[in-house]
């Protein structure tokens, strides 16, 4: 709430307009459906629906929104899974007052736009060929995962999804059986490798 207060003072001294703030992913892509701004800035690490997450179903649902990831990962696994997931900037939190302006002017022009140490590990992974492996699991697989990654209960996990608590053990089932991982702790290691939540 505090970094949100400091950046949202930056951007309007910038004489950007802020059309809304949301608490966690769920609530940034259904504001950017209805408020279709130009730039949408999304901390990787929100809670629910992780930024990569609400950034891939903003690129999908409102393709005229352009998204820049904030975060304080520099680390390969969650560039390459934002760059994968549509996100047109990414900025480094420690590096975001210099940056995030220039990033909105960028990113809203059209082009991308890396923070300077993270343009490295992205031309060092092209490089290599380096991408993230595929990812087996679906939309809302993914969604249940990070869920039961934070700590949340059968009940919780359904009531935050307005589903049945069968539909989430479901869901629960199918991606363990895609994942071969059959105990929590496997799941949650597995993501934290794919950056749904952070260690």
């Amino acid at each position: 709430m505090v970094v949100r207060q400091g950046l949202k003072s930056l951007l309007e001294s910038e004489d950007f307009e802020i059309v809304g703030e949301a608490s966690d992913g769920h609530e940034a892509s259904r504001l950017a459906g209805e408020l279709s701004p130009d730039v949408a800035i999304l901390d990787l690490a929100m809670p629910g629906l992780n930024g990569i997450e609400a950034g891939r179903a903003i690129s999908r649902d409102c393709p005229s929104v352009r998204t820049i990831a904030l975060t304080a990962h520099a680390e390969k696994k969650y560039v390459l899974a934002a760059l994968d997931a549509g996100f047109k900037g990414y900025v480094l939190k420690s590096q975001a007052t210099a940056q995030l302006v220039r990033a909105i002017q960028v990113v809203s022009r059209g082009s991308m736009y890396l923070s300077p140490g993270v343009s490295r590990v992205v031309v060092e992974a092209s490089l290599r060929g380096t991408e993230l492996p595929a990812d087996p699991l679906t939309v809302r697989e993914r969604e249940v995962l990070q869920l039961v990654a934070e700590g949340n209960t059968t009940k919780q996990i359904a009531k935050h999804l307005g589903v049945t608590p069968k539909t989430v053990e479901s869901h629960r089932s199918r991606l363990m059986a895609k994942l071969e991982i059959h105990e929590t702790a496997g799941l949650v290691r597995y993501a934290i490798r794919r950056g749904l939540i952070q260690a």
